[in-house]
């Protein structure tokens, strides 16, 4: 047992972890490697071992002894493969033939049956791993088997892995169906060294329960194994609960609501979710079109179908009608993701957040995915690069960023990696703004100095958090940037005396 946490079980949550002693924020409380990693559901082709996208026709590269996706990379140093390793060797004896596909962005049926066999084939090498924490997770039998997606599974990897891959002796239809099951409840995202997505198994963290509020943070190193550290995000006293989020913190709570139910295979009722101001942020909330100060909130956040009434007159609306809503504003942000990465698609950002500022609570979810859309172009793009920013738009960058701070604040207390991004976007501005008024005279070299070690301060925080990560994450290369910037700040503050 870890000396950090205990694992607790009751027929609400199942196994769950809380402090063992009196934690810190930052503290680790645990590391382990995963018991398998490998491609998500519904991939495209990607490469079986580094998981990047690849080219799924006849002319492919592929792996030169049983035929499945390998990229070029990947190819030239066959001999040194780890994670198609066992794999290929079944492929090979099985003559299991990969289907070339027509249309690489597809999804590729084919590719599924790839992480449940890893976890298979782990089973047989570490049969006391397996017993102990595997077998033992929550796979949702009974839900899985009345889904859409139970026959789907028997088709495409059951009898897949079973006929043409000749495990039938070695793997019952049941074990499967359990290990798909496993995979889906419990597998955590993970990024690889060049940032594609791949899902692992990771049997300590998926003892903690769910929050949309957690405690926990998690990073993965990739080029080590895809070994992940688990630390506290705040101070959490001894015998309280350790909570990760198993969906994406900054959704609303519908949305949230939807992906844990069919997802995950249960509702959350955690303070967010019951709340419908969501913990006083109104992150979902909109604003009342019949009255000055109102405010539309569900009545039932758990509910769908629930209405959504005004708090301060009597108009009320059908939830469906308020979800319809939203789903238009979403497709039309989801549009302009798709457009060039330049000024117009910073003015067109800038446009829809005019266009919603008065429907929408100024921290409802979308505002805050147009704000971090903002913060990301302001400062990188041509016309609008940092030192050509002039104050209003510097200024303009942080209150974006302060926005989005208000929400993390609630959302992702203490020391997450999204508050670290923040910071580190809201330090430039801040300098340039101080080292403006310094120049137009506006402020001496004292108060300048004051206002420089702010910015310091954000990046010390920020690199303090970005630390943990894989250096050779984007994050972990942020995290050098941020200590060459900590330096050059340092020695600007004391050429100030």
């Amino acid at each position: 047992m870890d000396k950090t946490f205990k694992v607790k079980e009751n027929p609400e949550l199942g196994r769950y972890g809380v402090a063992a002693k009196d934690l810190k924020a930052g503290e680790m409380l645990f590391e382990e490697k995963p018991f398998a990693i490998g491609p998500k559901v519904e991939n495209p082709p990607v490469c079986l071992e580094c998981c990047c996208p690849v080219d799924g026709g006849v002319t492919g590269p592929k792996c030169s002894h049983c035929g499945w996706p390998l990229c070029e990379e990947c190819v030239s140093k066959q001999d040194d493969i780890v994670y198609h390793k066992k794999e290929c060797a079944l492929f090979v004896k099985h003559k299991v033939k990969f289907q070339n596909v027509e249309d690489s962005t597809a999804s590729c049926i084919q590719l599924d049956c790839i992480t449940p066999l890893r976890v298979l084939l782990e089973k047989e090498s570490h049969p006391d791993r397996w017993n102990d924490e595997i077998s033992v997770m929550e796979y949702h039998h009974d839900v899985r088997k009345d889904s859409m997606t139970w026959n789907a599974d028997q088709n495409n990897v059951v009898a897949y892995l079973r006929g043409p891959c000749g495990l039938e002796d070695r793997f019952s239809e049941e074990l499967i169906q359990q290990v798909i099951g496993i995979l889906e409840v419990n597998a955590f995202e993970a990024r690889t060294c060049n940032g594609y997505a791949v899902r692992g198994l990771y049997p300590k963290l998926a003892i903690m329960a769910h929050s949309c509020v957690p405690n926990v943070v998690h990073s993965i190193h990739p080029s080590h194994e895809y070994r992940l550290i688990a630390r506290t995000a705040i101070d959490v006293p001894e015998g309280e609960k350790l909570y990760t989020s198993y969906t994406y913190t900054l959704s609303g709570t519908s949305t949230r609501q939807q992906a844990l139910k069919y997802g995950k295979y249960f509702s959350c009722r955690c303070a967010r979710c019951l709340d419908p101001t969501e913990l006083g942020t109104h992150f979902s909330s909109l604003k009342c079109q019949k009255c000055d100060n109102g405010l539309i909130e569900s009545l039932d956040p758990l509910n769908d179908e629930a209405d959504w009434k005004c708090t301060h007159c009597d108009f009320n609306t059908k939830g469906a009608l308020v979800q319809k809503a939203v789903n238009v504003m979403q497709t039309e942000l989801d549009e302009l993701a798709y457009m060039e990465y330049g000024p117009e698609r910073l003015e067109n950002f800038e446009r829809v957040f005019k266009k919603y500022k008065s429907v929408l609570h100024p921290l409802h979810f979308i505002n805050t995915s147009i704000r971090h859309s903002l913060i990301e172009l302001y400062g990188r793009i041509p016309g609008y690069e940092m030192q050509e920013l002039p104050d209003i738009l510097l200024e303009r960058k942080v209150d974006l960023c302060r926005d989005i701070m208000k929400v993390l604040n609630v959302f992702e207390p203490g020391k997450s990696r999204a508050r670290a991004m923040i910071l580190y976007e809201i330090h430039a501005p801040l300098v340039l703004l101080a080292q403006s008024a310094y120049t137009r005279g506006n402020l001496a070299g004292v108060p300048l100095k004051e206002e420089l070690k702010k910015a310091a301060a954000l990046l010390e925080e920020c690199g303090g958090i970005l630390e943990w990560e894989d250096p050779s994450s984007p994050e972990g290369i942020l995290a050098n940037v941020v200590k060459q910037s900590l330096v050059q700040l340092k020695n600007s503050m004391q050429a100030l005396g």
